[in-house]
Formats: structure tokens, sequence, C-alpha cells
């Protein structure tokens, strides 16, 4: 398989795994009717403030390969500087990341090379949380694709590629253009596991419908008649047929084939299937009934802006729920978002996006839960400072209602990052606090989600994971031992046990019959 080659590759492929794992802090919940919680609200629904490549490493613990739908709209590096949201990776953070990460050679790298620097091991996190049948959605336009494409066949794989959809950004010819009127933007879609993806069907829409007649009153409802021959190299048969007035068709026209045998071509007669004309004569015709199709219709990569709205609808809506308190140049409709989610979500599904701007993706989850009575949680990450007062501002306006528009209801969690679980030097970084790190060392140890904290054992029981239980005993400031004593305190029946401490004060032999593991804390906890 081709592969993409740039400066500062070499640094970045797998960064994903150095990136320091850090705490989520909550900041407060936000209610539809305007309320401020100091306790999360339960919602599951949550936007963090904080750089995208540390907040998706922190979400590893509570969502790895669950996120149904991931729609991600990153800078497309068209050099502008003027915009809110940075276009050009020269922002000063990405700088200082580069400096970091790749060293000094990133001062000589181009924007290209920048670009794929920053989106590497974003895009290899997001690949983690990916659900085995989940999909990702990238907007993009022409200045990156073909890098992307071929860095998304690396990280998800060729085969999982599903398909380039087209969306018609612009309404009207952009006549200042220098060379063509670019009027449209790419989302690539890749699926974690394309043999097992599936999107969903598309709503037929009412003009879609009009065209199913019943010119016979056929009892079965409306139908339209579909061509029985086709060009193709699957030939069904040339057989001749006598219609039921006497006319002989020797055979379908030259060159082409019918699409079914002779025998089931008169079943379908026997059935009125077959329509003749009102006179009985014309070249026959299968009926295809709209109550065989009525389940929705296999989406098509054309997406016409009169469907799903263009740029300056989408800067209208922003600006409408913002009342201008700040403008962003490339917003995406909602009603673009939407589609995304009605193709790729059900009900229960959780929805990320990890380049969040004005907050697009939550108003599209909240919407279209209103509308079918979903449950679909959003996660959203912005590493710029108006993930507060913009992000999060305009999801609390959807939820209570603007501009005569009525509120969706719902519910989230403003969440910022935290303290890193380890220090530079390596060692337990006490203040991430306990729960925390009980958090970090269950995920490192079993990739599943730390489980509800039980009174049932001691209080360094973790929980309890393919016959294993686990145990943190850590008391900071203070030198926790493994020993018989700290055993008496156990109730939990497994056939293995993992128990972290600063010392153990048991005998091999005694372990290995009990089957007992000791950990030192932190020189065995491992990282990911």
């Amino acid at each position: 398989m081709p592969t993409l080659h740039w400066i500062g590759k070499d640094k970045v492929i797998n960064h994903h795994q150095d990136v320091p794992f850090r705490l989520l802090d909550h900041q407060y919940g936000a209610l539809a009717d305007g309320t401020k919680t100091a306790e999360p609200t339960g919602s599951g629904n949550q936007i963090i403030h904080g750089d995208n490549l540390e907040a998706l490493k922190a979400l590893l613990p509570q969502y790895e390969g669950r996120v149904k739908c991931i729609y991600i709209d990153p800078p497309y590096n068209t050099g502008n500087e003027g915009w809110v949201y940075n276009d050009n990776v020269n922002d000063p953070k990405i700088k200082k990341w580069l400096s970091q990460v790749v060293g000094k050679e990133g001062e000589d790298l181009s924007r290209h090379d920048k670009w794929l620097c920053m989106m590497y091991p974003r895009l290899k996190l997001l690949h983690k949380l990916l659900a085995e049948d989940g999909s990702i959605w990238i907007s993009i336009d022409d200045v990156e694709y073909a890098n992307l494409k071929l860095v998304c066949d690396e990280i998800f794989g060729s085969g999982n590629f599903v398909t380039n959809v087209i969306w018609q950004k612009n309404y009207s010819p952009k006549n200042s253009a220098k060379h063509f009127s670019v009027d449209h933007d790419s989302i690539l879609v890749y699926a974690r596991n394309a043999e097992l993806w599936r999107p969903n069907l598309m709503s037929r829409s009412e003009e879609q419908n009009s065209r199913y007649k019943n010119p016979d009153n056929d009892p079965r409802g409306p139908w339209k008649s579909g061509d029985l021959s086709a060009r193709n190299f699957y030939s069904l048969g040339t057989y001749s047929i006598t219609s039921p007035s006497g006319r002989i068709i020797e055979g379908p026209p030259k060159g082409r084939y019918w699409v079914i045998n002779e025998e089931k071509f008169w079943a379908y007669h026997e059935d009125n299937r077959i329509w003749w004309g009102k006179d009985g004569k014309s070249s026959p015709s299968v009926k295809r009934f709209l109550s065989d199709v009525q389940d929705g219709v296999v989406p098509q990569t054309l997406w016409f802006y009169s469907e799903v709205g263009h740029t300056q609808d989408a800067k209208k809506e922003v600006n409408k729920i913002l009342h201008d308190e700040l403008t962003f140049s490339t917003p995406k409709p909602t009603k673009l978002i939407e589609r995304v989610l009605k193709l790729a979500t059900d009900a229960d599904s959780i929805v990320l996006d990890s380049f969040a701007g004005s907050g697009t993706t939550a108003h599209a989850v909240l919407k279209l839960n209103q509308q079918d009575g979903g449950n679909r949680k959003f996660i959203l990450t912005e590493m710029e400072d108006y993930a507060e007062h913009i992000t999060a501002e305009r999801v609390k306006r959807v939820m209570q209602g603007y501009a005569a528009q009525p509120g969706t209801g719902g519910s989230f969690d403003y969440l910022t990052l935290g303290e890193p679980v380890f220090t530079e030097s390596g060692d337990l970084n006490e203040q991430a606090g306990l729960p925390g790190l009980r958090q970090y060392l269950y995920y490192a140890e079993t990739k599943q989600p730390l489980p509800a904290e039980t009174t049932d054992d001691n209080a360094a029981f973790l929980g309890q994971n393919d016959g294993t239980a686990y145990y943190l005993h850590y008391v900071p400031d203070e030198v926790t031992t493994l020993d018989h004593e700290f055993l008496s305190t156990i109730r939990t029946k497994a056939g293995q046990y993992i128990i972290y401490a600063d010392n153990c004060l048991l005998t091999p032999e005694f372990m290995t019959q009990h089957g007992l593991i000791f950990k030192k804390i932190p020189r065995d906890i491992s990282r990911f």
C-alpha cells in the first residue's frame, strides 16, 4: 500500500503513546433552564476545553471503542491567516507543540508538513476511540485532501475507506476566483470495519414518493414501472414474448437483455406485476411498488446545498444564535451534520467532534434527538479560548431556545484538562487525586472503564475483569504494604489478584500458591 512521507513523520508516528494522560476536571453542569450545577449532570454530554490531543487521550479510559460516529472539521491549511480559527497551523499553540515533539527540525517544516504532524497523532487516538461498528467523517478541501486520504488509509486501513462525499457549499459562483470557483468541500468517510459497517437508509422525500402512481388501481397501492431490459453481460435471456393483445415481441432491443428469466416473467404476469400499458399493447415493464421501498433509499455521495445547506446558511445560523458575538468564516450548517448523524448513528450513539469550533455538532445532536426521541450523546473538544463563551454558549442557547426556535432541552458538562497522572520524573502525581489514579490504573490493566465504586470489598478494590481482581493500595504521603493484614481485608473471590502497593512482605511461594501478583507503585504502572 502506498504510504505518505514528510519531514517530522518519524517523530509523530507513535507520539500518541507519549502524550501525557491528564484527568478531566469538571467545571460545571449546564441545564436547559440556564441553571449551572456544581455536580455532574449525568447526561453523558461533554464539552472539553483544552488541547484536543490531550483531551482525546483523557477520553480513552471511558470511551475507547465506544464512539459510534466521529465528525471533525479540522483546519483546511489554506494559508489564510485572518480567521478566528487560524487555518494555517501557525497557531502559537501548534508551533510550540511542534518544537517540543519534532524538535529543531520543526522550524524548517512546510505548512503541509506541519499540518500532517498535527493531524497524525490525533487521528491515531480517534481510531482508538471509534467503535467496531462506527465511522469517521472528515471535512476537507482540495488543499490537503490527497495527504489526508493517504494518512487515513495508513491509520484506518485502505480497505475501510467508504467514500468521498461532495458537499456543494456555495450557492453562487465566486467570480473573484483566480482559476475556478471552488463550490464544494469533501467529506472523507472511513469505517472502523467496512465489512461490518453500513449507513442507515435515507428517508424518502415527498418528491420521490410522488413518482409512484396507480393507473390500474392495483390494490397493492402506488407503483412505478421499471425497465425489464438492460445492457449487461449477465443475460437472463432474449426470449420472445406474446402480449395479452396477441402482439409478438421477438426480444428486447438490440444490444439489450431481459433482466429476469422467462419463467419468472410469466410468474410476474400472473401476479399482475407486469404492465403492458393502458392499451395492453406496449412493451412490458415491471411494477415496482412504493410499499416495497418505503424503508428508505441508499444515500448518494453528492449533497446539494438545497438539501443540507451552504456556508452562508451556516454563518446566518451562528449569528442568529450568538447575536454576532463572533463570526466564523467557515461554519458548517446544522443540516449538514444532521445528515451525517442520520446516516451514521442510532438513537443511543455517542458522537465525538474534536475540532468543535462553534458547536454545530452538538446542535445537530440535540436537534436530531428532539426530532426522533433519541438519546444520542455528544462529546466536543475545543482548544481555543472561545470554548466557553462561544462553543458552550451556543449549546446552552440551543437547549433553551433562541430567535423563536423552541429549545431542544438537554444538558451537558463543561470540563477542562486537569493534572497529569505522572510527573515529569515518572512518579505518581498526587495532585491528580485518587479517583483519577484509580480510573487510569484500571484502564491501563483492562482497557475497560472503571466500574462504579462498591462497598462489597476494601477501599483499594478497583474491579474484577476476566477472572482477575484489581487493587490499588495507595495512600498519599504514606508507604503502603502488601502483607497478610491487607489480604485479610479482601472479600472478592477471583482466580487471580493483581495488587499495586509500595512494598510487598509476602513470599514468592505464598503468592504463587494463592494467585497473587504484586506490582510496585509507580514502577510497574504501564503507560498508554
